[in-house]
């Protein structure tokens, strides 16, 4: 029930992977055969990935992840375009790599506008284009939330920056693979995916960058990746994200319309628990997310006590990070401190099972009841 953390390496990609960590570990920059033919595999892998987001194999880079793909986009949009303007807008419930980046990019004299999202946890477009001034040069804002699985309207939002002249980017980790992902469509200039989230490797992300974007390149070196990402290339890992996405061209629809019927028998059953409430958007959500949160009980408390039952879970408490502080996306959307310490997020895979709902639905109101009679705040609940 933690599919939205990383998910198992299909055994069908870990085959396809498996020569280039011993036969065919040419690296691509090599002249001999070895390297041409690691360069033809890299060549095809990157064709396959860029066609299921309709985008062309040159619009296409590999990275180390998602988050070294934000920090290029975020930074390299920044400074390559800084004598047009400082000014970065994105939303309030970004993923920490966006959100870091900002910040980052505040210490070195940029100017960054946090965009509000309602209950739902929404981006209004007419924010975003009230938010754009002159010297505005990147709007940042996800595809679908990590934690509350919440799809934003990045189509109009994107529309609204082709429109005002303004670079767009969406992170996509969390989507890609699992609903249709069209870049051309939803109007972004550039675009970040990950292979783990969709049953591939970690350690393999990649980037979309429309073709005459501005972008000034992070790590220099020897000039991979069309000069925009200097480092010997992971060709086992990119070839297994292409048989990811190989699969997923055939998989992924049917497996949405399995996944958003569990979603939603899971949603049914945990909201019979007295006081427990849905985080995100009833129907503009990932086909695998759902999202609570349960008065009058610790998030954290309740993640332990569902693992001791067998069930992997997370929560936005404290214990998801070193950090005492509630999830800064739960906190966005309105909820209070205490609030916010009481959620969980179940969220499934192709390995899910209604067996695994039901077994959920039972084991987790008995935990939550359990957690209540210890809770310091009995008295109130009773």
């Amino acid at each position: 029930m933690d599919y939205a953390a990383t998910t198992p390496v299909d055994s069908r990609v870990l085959k396809a992977m498996m020569p280039y960590f011993s036969e065919k570990f040419g690296n691509t920059m090599s002249l001999h055969s070895l390297g041409r033919d690691a360069k033809k595999d890299l060549d095809r892998s990157r064709e396959i990935i860029a066609s299921f987001m309709n985008a062309k194999p040159e619009e296409l880079i590999f990275t180390g992840s998602g988050t070294e793909a934000t920090n290029i986009v975020l930074k390299g949009v920044a400074f390559a375009n800084k004598k047009k303007g400082k000014h970065i807008i994105t939303s309030a419930i970004e993923h920490h790599c966006v959100l870091e980046s900002a910040h980052w990019l505040e210490k070195q004299g940029f100017k960054v506008t946090y965009l509000p999202v309602d209950k739902h946890g929404l981006v209004d477009p007419s924010a975003v284009e009230y938010a754009i001034k002159k010297d505005t040069i990147l709007v940042a804002i996800m595809h679908a939330n990590n934690e509350i699985g919440t799809i934003e309207p990045i189509e109009e939002i994107g529309r609204i920056c082709k429109n005002k002249d303004v670079y767009f980017y969406s992170d996509a980790a969390q989507s890609f693979g699992k609903v249709p992902v069209d870049v051309n469509k939803m109007n972004v200039d550039f675009l970040m995916v990950d292979a783990h989230k969709i049953y591939g490797p970690k350690g393999v992300g990649a980037l979309f960058i429309r073709k005459g974007s501005e972008i000034e390149p992070l790590i220099h070196g020897g000039g991979h990746e069309f000069g925009l990402r200097s480092a010997t290339v992971n060709v086992a890992g990119i070839v297994g994200f292409a048989e990811t996405i190989r699969l997923r061209k055939k998989e992924m629809e049917p497996e949405a319309k399995r996944l958003t019927k569990l979603r939603d028998k899971l949603i049914k059953g945990v909201l019979e628990i007295e006081n427990s409430h849905l985080n995100g958007h009833p129907t503009k959500r990932l086909p695998n997310n759902t999202n609570f949160w349960f008065a009058f009980i610790e998030g954290e408390s309740l993640v332990v006590y569902l693992d001791m039952r067998g069930i992997a879970a997370s929560t936005g408490s404290a214990c998801s990070s070193e950090s005492l502080e509630p999830s800064h996306v739960l906190t966005a959307i309105g909820l209070k401190h205490e609030e916010a310490h009481g959620s969980l997020r179940l969220t499934l895979g192709k390995e899910s099972t209604e067996q695994d709902v039901d077994y959920v639905l039972e084991a987790l109101p008995e935990t939550v009841e359990k957690l209540r009679e210890i809770s310091p705040f009995k008295k109130e609940f009773k």
